[in-house]
């Protein structure tokens, strides 16, 4: 980034993809004040030098508001969410899959607040609208099935949540195949679910399937492995 800076100049475009990368790495790390440091620069760049409705600078935005989440800064999180949201729909439409992302992170934000029935609001709108848009098997559909599943969780209404851990579970196995990633994490919702609801023997018997499959496919010392061994002692014990 340095060597780019004072080759190309702070605002060449390299420069501030550069600046972007570094502050990833840095959110990676769990360093949140660098990766801020860098994100604001980068956002004020942008604004000054591409205009504040480019897509560039909407993206600088929702990352400096994520990394204001990962400190817990919701209000400051909440500001920058609602202000991409906003010009997304106007400059890109309702329906474009990047005004549908940033109000899925604007979700994000309210649950993170309890905020429960704002949340609720957007994911049955981004739900809705991706169904219409993508069909009801697109990943990005059943992605908002997901969240819209723990946004009724959240609120103690199980049924309906597992009304949308089934459907999304039963969709993935269908298009995706019984042992990919995102199947098994579906299958890791339903368990939670059925949790909720004091329906252990249900839970385990998912329990021991997202084991043995993750032991088949990963190995028994992946991370992901000892989760699911974790979660089936933790489901035996209740």
């Amino acid at each position: 980034m340095e060597m780019s800076s004072r080759v190309l100049g702070e605002e060449h475009p390299s420069t501030l993809t550069s600046m972007a990368n570094l502050a990833s790495t840095y959110k990676n790390q769990g360093r949140w004040k660098e990766a801020e440091e860098l994100q604001a620069k980068d956002l004020k760049i942008c604004s000054r030098v591409l205009g504040k409705e480019h897509p560039d600078t909407l993206s600088s935005m929702a990352n400096l508001a994520s990394t204001y989440s990962n400190q817990g800064r919701w209000k400051e999180a909440e500001e920058l969410d609602v202000q991409v949201m906003e010009t997304r729909k106007r400059v890109l439409g309702e329906e474009h899959p990047s005004t549908l992302t940033s109000m899925a992170n604007l979700t994000s934000t309210y649950s993170n607040q309890g905020r429960w029935k704002e949340a609720e609001e957007l994911d049955v709108q981004v739900m809705e609208t991706r169904k219409r848009a993508l069909g009801e098997e697109h990943p990005a559909t059943l992605t908002s099935m997901a969240n819209l599943a723990s946004t009724y969780s959240n609120q103690g209404r199980w049924k309906e949540a597992e009304e949308l851990d089934v459907e999304v579970m039963e969709t993935r196995k269908r298009v995706l195949g019984e042992v990919h990633p995102d199947t098994l994490t579906s299958m890791t919702n339903l368990v939670s679910t059925y949790r909720n609801q004091g329906r252990w023997k249900e839970a385990e018997e998912l329990d021991v399937q997202i084991m043995e499959t993750r032991k088949k496919v990963l190995e028994e010392e992946h991370p992901n492995t000892l989760i699911s061994m974790s979660n089936l002692a933790h489901t035996w014990k209740s």
